[in-house]
C-alpha cells in the first residue's frame, strides 16, 4: 500500500506532500515513543519495586481464595497461581508488556499440568479469558496517547475505563463458565 501510494503520488504530482508527511509522521512517532517510554518506565519500575518488596507475593496470598474459585482445577500451592496473579496485577496497572512474560509463564505452568497436551485445560481457557478481558485501573497506553496529544485531563478516562474493564471481566468469566458447562453436558451425552 505504501509503494502504491508513492507511485500514485509520483503520477499525481504530489510527491513533495508525501515526503513532508513522511517526515512529520516520523517526528510524531518518535515523540509518541518518548512519551510511552517515560510512563512505561515509571510503572515497570513500580512493579519491580512491588515485586522485590514482596507486595506481589502478599497480593497473591490475599487473592488466593478468589483465584481458587476462579481456577478450581488448581491446587492451593500451585505455582501457576503466582504467575496468574502477577499477570493480572500488571494488566490491572495497564502494563500489558509487563504482563506478557507472566502470562507466558502461567500458560507454561498450566500446560505442564494439562493431561491432554493437544487441547487447552479448563484453567488455561479461563486464564486466557481473564487475560484478554484484562481488568484495568490505570490504562497507561491510552493515558500516554492522550498526554502526547495534549489532552486537557489525560486521566479523566480512568474511572470509565475501569468500569468498562469490570464489565468485560465479568462477561468473560460468565461466558467461560457458560461454555464450560455446555461442553461438560455435551461430553456426558
Amino acid at each position: 500500500m505504501i509503494l502504491f501510494g508513492i507511485v500514485y503520488s509520483i503520477f499525481n504530482g504530489t510527491i513533495d506532500d508525501v515526503n513532508t508527511a513522511m517526515f512529520e509522521a516520523s517526528t510524531q512517532a518518535v515523540q509518541l515513543i518518548i512519551g510511552f517510554i517515560a510512563i512505561f518506565t515509571f510503572w515497570l519500575g513500580m512493579m519491580e519495586i512491588a515485586k522485590r518488596a514482596g507486595l506481589l507475593d502478599q497480593l497473591t496470598r490475599l487473592t488466593r481464595p478468589l483465584l481458587r474459585k476462579i481456577f478450581p482445577d488448581l491446587s492451593p500451592s500451585d505455582p501457576a497461581l503466582g504467575f496468574i496473579m502477577s499477570n493480572l496485577t500488571a494488566n490491572f496497572f495497564g502494563l500489558g508488556n509487563a504482563a506478557t512474560p507472566f502470562g507466558l509463564k502461567a500458560m507454561s505452568a498450566l500446560q505442564e499440568q494439562n493431561p491432554n497436551k493437544n487441547s487447552p485445560s479448563r484453567s488455561m481457557v479461563t486464564f486466557l479469558c481473564l487475560n484478554t478481558a484484562a481488568l484495568t485501573l490505570f490504562p497507561t497506553t491510552v493515558i500516554s496517547l492522550r498526554m502526547s496529544h495534549g489532552a486537557l485531563d489525560a486521566m479523566d478516562i480512568v474511572i470509565p475505563a475501569f468500569l468498562a474493564t469490570c464489565g468485560s471481566c465479568i462477561t468473560a468469566l460468565l461466558l467461560d463458565r457458560l461454555f464450560w458447562s455446555f461442553s461438560k453436558r455435551r461430553k456426558k451425552v
